[in-house]
């Protein structure tokens, strides 16, 4: 136990002093939450009148993206460049205590991204109801296992530079096309009904149905439970750890 909690404290500090990764996964949906929610220009879901009831889960969806995938993965695929996972591989540490302390560490960051940006949701006027944050929760974990497995993905089999740059172009077209800010309703047929087979679109759709008072279609679930699976299996089959 005094390993992993050696690692998970080194893993919250080195997560505390990346300015640019507390900027995606922090600073970015904040601000889209105050900007767009006081600015009327954003095109809102049939039978949604507030644009912050629509931005409040899919911002939350977009914090949990912007840490398992871009945080997780550019973190991690320099970690494995610079030689530093074939050390810890063979340190005392050893991998599964490494891994859960990379889990634990993605976890403790959604918490207090979570917390943060509801404060201000609920500021703005924000009042989801008490029944959906279970089926909330469950999405949100989902969707922490679906992105962590793309963003390990990419950190076990490309390059560290590679990985920056295919995390951040895959974090950017998922936002504009995951229905996290635009509602899927308003993209093109066939632009949206490639992004229901993307993960983001399902787990904006979990947390706009669960914490927006009306229901989560089955497709949703189905098929985030699929990449929360898939993406993680990948990830461990391919991961090369130098």
């Amino acid at each position: 136990m005094r390993p992993f909690l050696s690692q998970l404290r080194t893993e919250l500090a080195l997560a505390s002093r990346q300015g640019e990764q507390l900027l995606v996964s922090i600073g970015i949906p904040l601000l889209i939450l105050v900007f767009f929610s006081s600015v009327d220009v954003l095109p809102l879901p049939a039978g949604v009148d507030e644009p912050i009831d629509f931005l409040a889960p899919g911002v939350l969806a977009l914090a949990v993206m912007s840490t398992s995938l871009v945080s997780l993965g550019i973190g991690t695929g320099f970690e494995r460049t610079y030689g530093v996972l074939k050390r810890l591989g063979a340190a005392p540490l050893g991998r599964p205590r490494w891994v859960a302390a990379k889990i634990a560490t993605v976890l403790a960051i959604e918490v207090v991204q979570w917390v943060l940006l509801i404060s201000v949701s609920v500021a703005l006027g924000w009042s989801p109801p008490a029944s959906g944050w279970a089926a909330a929760i469950l999405g949100a974990l989902l969707g922490t296992a679906a992105f962590g497995g793309l963003g390990l993905l990419m950190a076990g089999t490309l390059p560290g530079i590679a990985t920056l740059a295919g995390a951040n172009a895959l974090y950017l077209v998922l936002l504009l096309t995951g229905g996290m800010v635009i509602p899927l309703d308003e993209l093109p047929a066939p632009v949206a009904t490639m992004a229901k087979a993307l993960p983001a679109a399902p787990l904006a759709e979990v947390l706009t149905g669960s914490l927006g008072g009306g229901s989560v279609a089955t497709w949703a679930w189905v098929s985030l439970a699929v990449w929360a699976v898939a993406a993680p299996v990948a990830a461990a089959s391919l991961f090369r750890w130098e």
